[in-house]
């Protein structure tokens, strides 16, 4: 099979398109046909090893030279086979995934069964694979973290990226109403998502606005503890998802601090942490609820072809792109 091999850390130049062995599903595993893939964050802060100092925190990466070699953690596809004790699935099947080890960037990647579910009936394979790491911790973060619960008001900042736009959508569906920060440009496409107000960050402090939320999500990551405490009611939360990149500390320096801050505070202050969720195909699963009933639908901005890949991480990696960026194979 084809797929594009990560031989050291560096930019989207270090992904290779090669020929490498097609897998073959051990027990309670499925060997998946990727259909579709999209780009993430998490996947080019591994390409790159950054943070640099995430190399230094055990199970994330590895000091010189990666370990995942396959990235890609969004899939959706179709069953091709499937490993002994599998029950769940058959060869046909059309399947989505948040996948722990990577492999979405290839035509086939083995999935344990436990972390395969049903794609949603109404979408494409495109508009299946952006929902997986995005739309769940959009759904962990709103749902699990944030308490968010009907009635309350919630503030999304970083709304027209993969996350915001899934967690717009999802606060509305949760009963809440979904106010937004972003860029002007963007500001028509979260408004479609059912954003009451939508507050332009280029020209307008939202810290300094006077309303006040129960759940803020904050996806950018633009503003520190002390400002975001300003929106918050006395007992809302701080959800902390992300924030700027740097190369050496930032988005972790960024997180820490934040959380260093929580027993200081009478607000909460708490991480959306998809990656160590044990239950992403339980989510999925309530995802493919809200998609079927309408509630929810991806946002996907960009669609490349499989040798352009490469080129989409490029594009997401910028951290302007609206929506989520997909890639067919």
């Amino acid at each position: 099979m084809k797929a594009f091999v990560l031989r050291s850390y560096g930019s989207p130049d270090h992904l290779d398109l090669a020929a490498v062995d097609t897998p073959v599903p051990a027990p309670g595993e499925v060997l998946v046909r990727v259909r579709a893939t999209s780009v993430n964050p998490y996947d080019w802060h591994y390409m790159r090893g950054e943070p640099r100092v995430a190399r230094l925190m055990p199970g994330t990466m590895e000091l010189r030279t990666p370990k995942l070699r396959i990235l890609g953690c969004d899939m959706a596809g179709q069953v091709e086979a499937v490993g002994r004790d599998v029950t769940e699935f058959r060869p046909g099947d059309d399947v989505f995934a948040l996948l722990e080890r990577g492999g979405g960037f290839a035509e086939y990647v083995s999935v344990p069964e436990r972390m395969l579910a049903r794609k949603p009936g109404n979408l494409s394979y495109e508009q299946a694979a952006a929902v997986p790491m995005a739309a769940v911790t959009a759904l962990l973060g709103l749902r699990d973290v944030g308490r968010t619960e009907p009635g309350q008001q919630v503030l999304v900042n970083g709304a027209s990226g993969g996350i915001g736009t899934f967690a717009v959508q999802i606060a509305r569906a949760l009963g809440a109403r979904a106010d937004a920060v972003c860029s002007s440009p963007n500001a028509d496409l979260v408004r479609s998502l059912g954003a009451a107000d939508v507050i332009d960050y280029t020209r307008e402090d939202f810290t300094r606005r006077g309303r006040r939320y129960d759940v803020l999500l904050d996806v950018a990551g633009s503003r520190p503890v002390s400002a975001c405490r300003r929106v918050l009611t006395p007992r809302g939360t701080l959800v902390l998802v992300g924030g700027p990149a740097g190369r050496w500390l930032q988005p972790a320096g960024h997180v820490f601090a934040s959380l260093a801050m929580g027993p200081l505070v009478p607000q909460r202050i708490a991480l959306a942490d998809t990656v160590s969720c044990p239950a992403k195909k339980q989510v999925l699963m309530t995802l493919t609820t809200l998609i079927e009933d309408g509630k929810v639908t991806p946002a996907v901005s960009r669609t490349y072809p499989f040798h352009d890949l490469a080129e989409a991480v490029r594009y997401q990696e910028q951290g302007h792109a609206p929506g989520k960026v997909v890639v067919t194979i």
